[in-house]
């Protein structure tokens, strides 16, 4: 009885382990007038699926972001880039050899401070979503 308590425990456990989600690793270095680094990652984890992360683990590969620009005037200028960045095997940095990268730019004229906001969260997702679909067929 006691041992096959166990089994059933220990399929549970590893079933719980196969439906949990899979690690991720982000680096945002984002200007924080356009987007928050807890805004920049959180919308790269909505994006990015799974698939992603069995191909490219995080604990080799980092996804990294970086949103740049602002206004001058009354116009607005964003970049935005994503990467895939392998990891060193020993201390988990970053190097800065991209296996995947992907630029989206735009600017507005008469816009305002919240406008370029939207536009650079916008230009992440556009960004993001090249990456993804040049890493996995979805």
């Amino acid at each position: 009885m006691k041992i096959a308590s166990l089994v059933v425990v220990a399929l549970l456990a590893s079933a719980s382990a196969l439906a949990a989600e899979p690690k991720t690793r982000f680096i945002d270095h984002s200007n924080s007038n356009l987007i928050s680094e807890k805004a920049a990652t959180s919308l790269m984890a909505a994006i990015i699926p799974a698939t992603v992360w069995r191909v490219y683990p995080a604990t080799k590969y980092a996804f990294v972001s970086q949103v740049e620009g602002g206004m001058n005037g009354t116009t607005c200028v964003v970049a935005a880039r994503v990467m895939v960045l392998p990891l060193s095997p020993t201390m988990k940095a970053a190097l800065f050899r991209p296996r995947e990268t992907a630029t989206a730019f735009d600017s507005a004229t008469g816009s305002s401070t919240e406008q370029c906001r939207t536009m650079a969260r916008e230009k992440l997702q556009e960004a993001t979503r090249a990456v993804v679909s040049s890493l996995v067929k979805q």
